[in-house]
């Protein structure tokens, strides 16, 4: 007799792990690398769960380092880590055998946060349909101008054009150039496709599905699309502001860019530094003022069932509804004449004060481990890792190996963690018939 699946959701970490050993072992082989030599377990694991977890840090030049095979890995490892181990699966399932049974559904709910059991057929051909679209569509426009305009060989152009929109959709921040993108941070025609692909990636397939067709009545999106939506244009918005005035005069940065060159180079970075992890700008020569800003964002991510990392925008912004209804005195948190259950604020809150131990206990680690290292650059390579983003400030290759291996481990819990813990909250909720009696401790 078979064990019935009651907690499909445990599948997601095997899953995710199991990729990430299979991808380890082939970028192990000689003839992943460019000098045909086999790869050090920490150099391959690393990139792999990188790659995997949708991060794109790397302890080694990426274009340099590692040949055609083992960027054609990294990019299969991205693809399917953002698409995501169990609807990467179900997906091909269903392109076999035309239908799902009861268990493949459950475990597609159980990665994309989907509740209905009959429609999850054509949540996972919309979902394809809108991953390889959009990637097409950014391929095709870099393509035309890196092979037009920058005297591209056509081969080389497109393959660079798959690559980075791969990495841009699903929110990896690996590239093909040892600077990052900085050559293209004036080109609207490279920047701006890489920039908006990262953002619709990293809404998330519920809130990105919903707001398409009630596109003309926003109002009667759900809570959590509002969140997702508004929440992310409001710190899309501020971020770039903040930077594009911390920046303005940094000659290391945009200071040496005329105004439009700024402003594009500003929005593209802030779109890419929520989720996606690409250098459009020198992030390691950012003025003091900018870093925390990063950090903020790094930590927050994107949406919920995204590409993206972090603790994600719904979980942030409605703390920050249930504090303001506090301070107002209000019996009920609301958001657009919404009631919130108590159960969602406080698996909110339970993310988040976990996030929240788990940075800072790597940022700690980090500091033991090295010698002399500053507090900002731990904390914001930690930052990074956790919340999935990519980014550095040239720390990680210094590392120890137990550094890297901590930053490993903060990849993998980062990309699966949030999910798990919420969804682990949902299954494990118990109704009891009875409550106990109810006193109210001194609070501040």
């Amino acid at each position: 007799m078979r064990r019935p699946l009651r907690h499909p959701v445990r599948l997601v970490p095997l899953g995710f792990l199991a990729v990430i050993l299979l991808g380890t072992g082939l970028l192990m082989l000689p003839w992943a690398t460019s000098e045909q030599r086999y790869t050090p377990f920490v150099t391959a694991l690393f990139t792999s769960t990188s790659a995997v977890s949708v991060t794109g840090m790397a302890i080694n030049d990426t274009p340099n380092y590692w040949n055609g095979f083992g960027l054609t890995m990294i990019t299969v490892l991205t693809q399917v880590g953002g698409l995501g181990i169990l609807t990467g699966a179900a997906l091909v399932i269903l392109a076999v055998s035309r239908q799902l049974g009861l268990r493949n559904r459950l475990l597609v709910q159980a990665e994309t946060a989907e509740y209905g059991v009959g429609d999850v057929r054509w949540l996972l051909v919309r979902i394809a349909a809108t991953v390889f679209a959009t990637e097409a569509l950014m391929a095709a426009v870099i393509t035309g101008r890196l092979w037009l305009d920058y005297d591209y060989p056509f081969p080389r152009a497109l393959g660079n054009a798959v690559f980075h929109a791969i990495q841009a959709f699903n929110n990896g921040g690996f590239t093909l150039y040892s600077d990052g993108l900085v050559a293209f941070s004036r080109d609207p025609w490279v920047a701006l496709p890489l920039g908006l692909g990262a953002i619709i990636g990293g809404l998330g397939f519920p809130a990105l599905f919903e707001a398409f067709r009630e596109r003309r009545r926003p109002g009667r999106w759900a809570v959590a699309t509002k969140l997702t939506i508004w929440g992310s244009l409001a710190l899309i918005g501020l971020g770039f502001g903040y930077l594009l005035v911390a920046e303005w005069t940094n000659p290391y940065t945009i200071g040496t860019y005329d105004p439009a060159g700024k402003v594009l180079a500003s929005f593209t970075q802030i779109a890419l530094s929520r989720t996606g992890g690409f250098d459009v700008i020198n992030v390691d020569k950012l003025t003091p003022e900018s870093y925390p800003l990063l950090i903020v964002l790094m930590f927050i991510g994107g949406g919920s069932a995204s590409t993206a990392g972090g603790i994600k925008v719904s979980t942030f912004f409605l703390l920050g509804f249930a504090i303001w209804a506090e301070l107002r005195g209000e019996p009920d948190t609301t958001v657009g004449q919404r009631r919130v259950a108590a159960a969602s604020q406080r698996q909110a809150l339970t993310v988040a004060l976990l996030s929240v131990a788990v940075v800072v206990a790597g940022t700690v680690a980090v500091i033991v481990l090295t010698d002399g290292v500053r507090f900002y650059a731990a904390l914001f390579e930690v930052t990074s890792a956790f919340s999935t983003t990519g980014l550095s400030v040239g720390l990680t290759p210094a590392l120890p190996e137990s550094g890297q291996y901590l930053l490993t481990a903060l990849m993998y819990v980062g990309r699966i963690g949030p999910l798990t813990l919420g969804s682990a909250i949902a299954l494990n909720t118990r109704r009891r018939l009875y409550r106990y009696p109810e006193e109210q401790p001194i609070v501040g």
